[in-house]
């Protein structure tokens, strides 16, 4: 199995260099996290090989209205075009939106739901598009970390100790909730909602009544709620890995990175906000343990039927035996300059430039693949 290095050339499609592909980049989204999307979409914007491709900025504001030209622009730039009603001029359903560009390919640079859990792949496959990232099933494997974890237990994937529970569960019978998590783990635990992405409500809990109200906030975001074991115990921080990984039916992955939180783990303030957390690329481990995360993240990636880009995320032991367990997998992650996603693939050899190129060739080569599937009888 081939982990890691600059991703291989050999089954790069081959285009009319002479014909630049349209390529429409799809930002914003009504979720928790139109904001990252936008800073992510304004860097894939910026850095984008403007000699291969032309590009339509395609917006979607927070009440889900599609803009395209200056609207959505001006969405990007965060001007008062972003407050567009329904009926409108600029203001159009998604048919009309994806429809009237005649575009080769889509890059869908949107994180959470409605983004990467699937809803729009779907659109994209019912039009007949070829799109950058993952499937339908895949995007809503990768969404859902209990779906997820289920996946990663078929594989055999070694993960931390987890309980699910519904919300109406744990607001119908709050007390037999609780019951069942501690039954199950030890505290602290970490308490997330099963659909969210970038650390949103997820919350670490040290006692019962820091977790009721931990499940309170995830109970906000989704109606499938997460309570993991903590790795450390009480005294000690779990080391956590990222490894972004790269291809269709080939995967590769880069090198592995460590994030150090800033604060008691790495939550969304500390990703967008208080810019806390320190990078350290490549990650501090021996050998043996930097192939056993790579060749886990591809296992991870295989696993949830994933496509084009991921990053998977680890966490480590701070001492003793040291052990490595699976966290999750991010189908649409992070994508601006400074990202991880980016960084690890620079730091193995890809330019972020050339970073988007493979990934609309990626694109392109899943499109062309899935098209020899006959649908009908002949």
């Amino acid at each position: 199995m081939r982990v890691t290095g600059r991703p291989c050339n050999r089954t790069r499609i081959k285009y009319d260099m002479t014909k630049k592909l349209r390529v429409g980049i799809i930002f914003g989204g009504r979720n928790s996290e139109h904001e990252v999307s936008l800073l992510s979409a304004a860097s894939v914007l910026k850095a984008i090989d403007r000699r291969k491709f032309d590009v339509v900025p395609i917006g979607i504001n927070k009440a889900g209205h599609w803009l395209t030209t200056g609207a959505a622009q001006g969405l990007l730039e965060g001007s008062a075009a972003a407050a567009l009603t329904h009926g409108e001029a600029a203001a159009l359903d998604s048919h009309a939106a994806l429809g009237g560009q005649s575009l080769d390919v889509v890059f869908p640079v949107l994180h959470g739901a409605f983004g990467e859990d699937g809803t729009i792949q779907g659109l994209f496959e019912l039009a007949g598009m070829a799109y950058v990232g993952s499937g339908v099933l895949g995007s809503a494997a990768g969404m859902d970390k209990d779906v997820m974890k289920r996946l990663f237990a078929n594989a055999k994937l070694p993960m931390v100790k987890h309980v699910t529970l519904l919300r109406a569960e744990w607001e119908g019978a709050p007390k037999k909730a609780i019951a069942r998590a501690e039954a199950a783990l030890k505290y602290p635990v970490f308490v997330k909602p099963a659909n969210a992405g970038s650390s949103v409500g997820i919350s670490k809990a040290h006692n019962r009544k820091e977790l009721k109200a931990a499940l309170d906030l995830a109970a906000k975001y989704d109606r499938k709620l997460l309570v993991e074991q903590g790795v450390g115990g009480k005294k000690n921080k779990a080391r956590e890995f990222e490894v972004a990984v790269l291809g269709n039916d080939d995967p590769q992955a880069s090198v592995v990175g460590e994030i150090i939180p800033g604060k008691e783990f790495y939550d969304y303030e500390d990703k967008y906000l208080s810019e806390g957390a320190v990078p350290v690329v490549p990650a501090r481990l021996s050998k043996a343990e930097a192939k056993q995360i790579r060749e886990m993240a591809i296992e991870a990636f295989r696993a949830c039927d994933l496509a084009g880009l991921a990053r998977v995320d680890f966490l480590m032991e701070p001492e003793g035996k040291r052990r490595i367990f699976l966290n999750e997998v991010n189908t649409m992650p992070g994508f601006t300059k400074i990202s991880m996603y980016p960084k690890l693939w620079e730091a193995t050899g890809l330019s972020y430039k050339e970073l988007i190129t493979r990934l609309i060739e990626l694109a392109l080569e899943r499109h062309a693949e899935k098209s020899r599937t006959v649908y009908s009888r002949e």
